[in-house]
């Protein structure tokens, strides 16, 4: 995809302030240790934050539906070309465990079954947000027209 080089600097400064703000989220976190850091605390709150989002399928759901909006079970299966029915209600049920899914049933007939993002699902699609076009320039899937 080739950008406007305006649009192209926007989307690099965005990333520069996400860096910075994390940047000062540490400082904060860092302010209220009493001696050192702890580290085993820092490294487990990191691996929890990316727990739900490591295993395959659970990014694409949210995005699926972060991109496209609430989505009935079969419409996300033809979104998310290759995953068996089985697995998709699998990482459905784990995506609610989560608090990022919510299913709901509308009573029928027929009944319909509805799958959207929580609040929480579309926080989280939102702060990835940047690493996913961090990712995109890094691996130059998006250039600048200059």
């Amino acid at each position: 995809m080739i950008l406007s080089s305006s649009d192209f600097e926007n989307i690099e400064q965005v990333i520069i302030d996400v860096q910075n703000n994390g940047r000062d989220i540490r400082k904060i976190f860092a302010s209220y240790y009493t001696d050192e850091v702890n580290i085993s605390w820092e490294v487990d709150a990191a691996v929890d934050s990316f727990e739900m989002f490591s295993s395959r399928w659970t990014i694409e759901i949210l995005a699926a539906l972060y991109i496209a909006g609430n989505r009935r079970f079969n419409e996300l299966r033809t979104l998310l070309r290759g995953i068996s029915s089985r697995t998709l209600s699998d990482k459905l049920t784990t995506c609610q465990q989560h608090g990022l899914v919510l299913r709901s049933v509308e009573e029928g007939p027929p009944i319909r079954v509805t799958y959207q993002l929580t609040t929480h699902g579309r926080t989280c699609g939102r702060l990835l947000g940047p690493l996913v076009a961090y990712m995109k320039l890094h691996k130059e899937l998006v250039k600048s027209d200059s």
